[in-house]
Order: C-alpha cells, then structure tokens, then sequence
C-alpha cells in the first residue's frame, strides 16, 4: 500500500477496527514506519498477551466446576463433564504450547479461580458452598493432568 495506491484516507482505530488493522499490517510490511499508528498497535500487540492470560482464567474456573462436581456430586455424573473436562485441559495446553512463558500461569492464578468455581459449582449443583474445601481440593498437576478424573 503505498501513497500513490491509497484511495481514501487511512481508518481510524474507532471508527473500523477490520480496516484499520488490515492498513496497520500493510504499512509495517510494507516499511512504511511513520504512518503506522504506534501507540495503538502496540496496544493491541499488549492485548494479546491478556487474552491468552484471560482464556487461560476461563478454561481453568470450568475445569475446576466439573471437577468438583465430579468430586463432590458424583450421583450426578454426566458423560458431558468428562468431555468438558477433557476439552478444557487441552485449551489450556494448547495456549502454554504456544506461550511457554505462561508455563506457571495456572499456578499463578489457581486460588482467585478457585474460589470463582467453588461459588459456580455450589450454585449449578444446589449444594451449600460451605460443601466444597475453602481451597482447592487438587494439584495443579492434578487438575491439567489429562488422566485425572476425580472419585466421588
């Protein structure tokens, strides 16, 4: 895209973000420094990171529900909350395979998800919250461990 190819003016980041990072991506191949929107793009370079923090968080509040459904309401056991077990360790993995720095993410994050999952398992099985550990009842290693499935 070079100044002579331009038909109208560059997008703003506001007003059409598909367009605006398609000019962004097409300036930086194309060496053309100085009309490159800096300070945004290094914004959504930054955002990058957090996403993949939050996919992690995500995944790992879910696993933690359907395990200590599985632990702590095993009457209940679903086909499901295996698949879903299962699904979500292999995001996680996934996500550290592509961002080994994230490696202790998990570890890093595990109370505060915890205990967002104990409030979430104690609302979708009916049972008092006071049924479930104050802290997590697993390992980390446990918990990402693709053969783990815990007795009730």
């Amino acid at each position: 895209m070079n100044k002579i190819e331009r038909l109208k003016p560059l997008a703003g980041y506001d007003e059409d973000f598909a367009r605006w990072s398609a000019e962004q991506g097409a300036l930086l191949r194309a060496g053309q420094f100085a009309e490159v929107d800096l300070e945004n793009v290094a914004e959504e370079i930054e955002s990058l990171g957090r996403s993949d923090k939050r996919q992690i968080e995500s995944r790992l509040k879910v696993l933690l529900v359907h395990l200590l459904k599985a632990r702590f309401q095993p009457c209940k056991d679903k086909p499901g909350w295996k698949s879903t077990v299962r699904e979500q360790r292999r995001g996680i993995a996934k996500l550290i395979k592509e961002s080994p720095s994230l490696k202790s993410y998990p570890s890093a994050v595990l109370n505060d998800e915890y205990g967002y999952a104990r409030e979430d398992a104690a609302e979708e099985t009916g049972l008092d919250p006071k049924a479930f550990p104050e802290t997590c009842p697993f390992t980390i290693g446990q918990i990402l461990d693709i053969a783990f499935y815990p007795e009730g």
